[in-house]
């Protein structure tokens, strides 16, 4: 059986990606596959797989060495399990640039497009024909992780193509798009119940910048307010973080989603600096409001600078 999975603190596209790919192959195939996941869901994935009535896949506690599995929505091994490059890696569906650090047993298969989302690349792979006739669920789950990749086209690593592919399932779903995203975005955004330590990893990257390791958190919103409200419990749970992983820092940004900005917490000289030399801004409090910043991907990791 072929494990499939994506990167640790699954969000909606690779928890959703790894299903519909593990669904194409027990039924378009002869391989058989299960999708699975590596941490815990946010409260919008586990809306989506509620309002389309899909279980929550498995989480996965290990990973052998003779182990098939496809990799979907990274490529970057500090991403996924430290055992990962022992295992028969047969596929890697993506959607980042590519990241290195893995390395293979045999040849593979690779698909890296630049779109914004992992479950577009899947509905060119499965092919029109075969969307067409599938499940309203599996639709639905297609539909769901391009509009949370996108932040329903919010996003500026929004393509054309993945405006087109929603338009078509909606229609064929008889989907309202606006009013099924602001559904998913107030899911997503409802964190009241989530303690600190998740808030701040439950969507966060590890990247190196010059001779720094750094993690970078998001937290898409529609009610900033309420996780800068709890700043400084953040920033001693971020401090504690950067500690046990050794860590130089954690860039924690809190996206608006309908203002389309980003504020960062400002919590020591040195994120003062990066944020400084990297957006061209001068900081004069604790935080910072980053006018049009949305994506991680495309407008935060790239414009990352250690000051001079």
């Amino acid at each position: 059986m072929i494990k499939v999975f994506g990167h640790k603190a699954p969000d909606t596209d690779t928890t959703g990606s790894a299903i519909l790919w593990a669904w194409f192959l027990n039924n378009h195939t002869s391989q058989k596959a299960e999708a699975f996941v590596l941490g815990r869901l946010n409260k919008e994935t586990n809306f989506i797989l509620n309002h389309w009535k899909l279980a929550e896949p498995e989480l996965l506690e290990n990973l052998n060495e003779n182990d098939d599995v496809v990799i979907v929505d990274t490529n970057n091994d500090q991403e996924l399990p430290n055992n990962i490059s022992e295992c028969n890696i047969l596929q890697i569906i993506d959607h980042h640039r590519l990241a290195g650090g893995l390395s293979t047993k045999s040849p593979l298969e690779i698909t890296i497009k630049p779109v914004a989302c992992t479950a577009t690349i899947i509905y060119d792979l499965i092919g029109e024909s075969i969307v067409k006739d599938m499940p309203e669920n599996m639709k639905g789950l297609m539909m769901s992780c391009i509009l949370s990749d996108t932040l329903a086209f919010r996003s500026p690593t929004t393509t054309p193509h993945d405006r087109d592919v929603v338009e078509k399932l909606a229609k064929e779903l008889g989907v309202d798009v606006d009013d099924y995203a602001d559904k998913m975005f107030a899911a997503k955004s409802d964190l009241s119940d989530v303690g600190d330590n998740h808030v701040v990893l439950m969507d966060s990257k590890k990247v190196s910048v010059g001779d720094k390791n750094l993690r970078v958190s998001v937290i898409e919103t529609t009610v900033p307010e309420e996780i800068i409200a709890r700043k400084d419990n953040l920033v001693k749970t971020i401090s504690e973080i950067k500690e046990s992983e050794d860590l130089d820092d954690i860039l924690f940004f809190v996206i608006d989603i309908f203002k389309e900005e980003a504020t960062v917490f400002i919590q020591n000289d040195f994120v003062k600096s990066i944020i400084e030399e990297s957006f061209d801004v001068s900081v004069e409090s604790d935080i910072e409001v980053l006018s049009g910043i949305v994506s991680r991907k495309k407008q935060i990791i790239p414009a990352l600078r250690l000051p001079n």
